[in-house]
């Protein structure tokens, strides 16, 4: 004969089962396609022989850069920001540990309670004595002091993926930041090149100064000689005052590469300590000028879109098991007694409760269908996202090193131009002199020649941003 106990456990196993199939259904993710970008970029390069990534020590000799460069890295508030960034992350991924482990909390509880004389509880408790010769009193205290167990099993690995999840985006977030520490080290090189070409314009600009001063101080002599006219004083005169108006754009310029190089610096307008040297034989730094596809993939921002892609695909996970049943435990164990001398008295005073539940989605399930249709849109747009970061970068780099091949080419033509036009500059001096050339030849040799100084230093430093930019995501 069956019990009344069996007849509830069959019901609750049909119950069970109801559920497990009306909710084991779960909907089929995107199938991505393979990787195809990132297996060709094998074949796409021809080098590699760099396959490490350059530490900034090595790839800057300057040690007065590397001494800025440290005083960024512990000051810049951009690198101090990403560095709390990385901190939330890290703790995104202590709370999904947490959540698969059981939790327990204490609790203790104090109440006190009358009944009705006149209820079936108050009526029952007249005469009832709870101790020999003792009675249940009217007002009864209640101590209850209980640990409480509550525990989400994880059947089928929804919280496991949603960790795994966290621990991709603490990936992307950690490359994230060396993309930011990258960045930094590269500007503050770039705004240090870019001051000492400025110095170097400078004093260009001021030794072109001196020489048209001299130039004028002829151009009078030659006047009262009545080897020239008034209008080639003028004509020089001009030419002077427009260079000295061009110093002062360029120590302005000095001044607002020196803020901008602070506050990389983390710190307030105050000047640069720099070398003197002449820039235009400033030493390049040593690096190669070819990377290969594995350094290429190391590269912070294709990781950091890597990593966030594959997070994606955990989230997908998570969500299509949201379809599954879940699977609560929960128990507890605790004294309870109207007097504090009667809790420690056992087994009487111990009491405890056990509970387990099995819960499934079975009637409008909307709102985890549009959640895992989020789900997989995301993991679609971040396959385009690493897709899109592995060609921008691998574009960059071909860029760069075509770049760096044609300004070396670009800087001899520009060093012959520039020997041409000081010989030029000399014969037309020599030439006025005897009257042989007009003013204007001279002015139009010396601004040449000076334009083509100018131009050499935008150049090199040309040649130096190019390399930094080619490191950039390696530093």
């Amino acid at each position: 004969v069956m019990t009344k106990t069996n007849k509830m456990l069959y019901l609750a196993a049909g119950l069970a089962t109801l559920l497990c199939i009306g909710a084991c259904k779960t909907p089929q993710a995107t199938t991505l396609p393979k990787d195809t970008l990132k297996a060709s970029l094998a074949s796409m390069s021809r080098d590699s022989s760099v396959t490490v990534s350059p530490a900034w020590r090595d790839f800057f000799q300057d040690s007065v850069l590397r001494s800025l460069i440290d005083t960024a890295l512990q000051n810049n508030h951009d690198l101090k920001i990403t560095l709390q960034e990385l901190a939330i992350a890290k703790s995104a991924i202590t709370a999904k540990q947490g959540a698969l482990l059981p939790s327990i909390s204490a609790n203790v509880g104090a109440g006190i309670s009358k009944v009705g004389r006149y209820t079936a509880e108050g009526a029952g408790n007249v005469g009832t004595e709870l101790t020999p010769g003792r009675k249940i009193p009217t007002v009864i205290p209640d101590l209850a002091p209980t640990l409480q167990m509550d525990w989400t099993v994880d059947l089928w690995g929804k919280l496991n993926s949603d960790k795994k999840s966290a621990v991709e985006r603490y990936l992307a977030s950690e490359a994230g930041q060396r993309a930011i520490k990258s960045q930094l080290v590269a500007d503050v090189a770039e705004n240090y090149y870019v001051l000492l070409a400025l110095d170097y314009k400078l004093l260009v600009m001021q030794q072109y100064i001196a020489l048209q001063k001299n130039a004028v101080r002829i151009a009078r002599i030659q006047k009262e000689a009545d080897a020239d006219t008034q209008l080639a004083v003028e004509k020089f005169e001009a030419e002077l005052a427009k260079a000295q108006a061009d110093e002062y754009v360029l120590r302005q310029s000095i001044v607002e590469t020196e803020n901008n190089l602070n506050l990389l610096l983390g710190r307030l307008p105050q000047p640069i300590p720099r070398t003197k040297n002449d820039f235009s034989q400033l030493a390049m730094p040593a690096a190669a000028h070819a990377l290969s596809t594995q350094l290429l993939l190391q590269r912070p921002d294709v990781v950091q879109a890597e990593h966030a892609l594959e997070a994606a695909k955990w989230d997908v996970e998570t969500a299509r098991k949201e379809f599954l049943p879940s699977f609560n435990l929960s128990a507890a164990v605790g004294l309870n007694a109207f007097n504090p001398k009667y809790l420690v008295k056992l087994p009487e005073s111990l009491v405890f409760s056990a509970l387990g539940g099995l819960t499934a989605p079975l009637i409008n399930k909307k709102a985890i269908q549009a959640n895992f249709s989020q789900a997989d849109a995301l993991q679609i747009e971040a396959l385009y996202n690493y897709d899109k970061a592995l060609m921008t970068a691998y574009i960059e780099t071909s860029t760069l090193q075509s770049k760096i091949a044609n300004l070396k080419q670009l800087r001899q033509f520009k060093q012959k131009q520039d020997e041409a036009l000081m010989r030029a500059v000399s014969a037309a001096q020599k030439l006025y002199l005897n009257n042989r050339a007009t003013y204007l030849e001279v002015i139009d040799s010396e601004r040449g020649q000076l334009d083509c100084k100018m131009e050499l230093i935008d150049t090199k430093l040309q040649q130096l941003s190019t390399l930094i930019d080619m490191y950039r995501g390696y530093f």
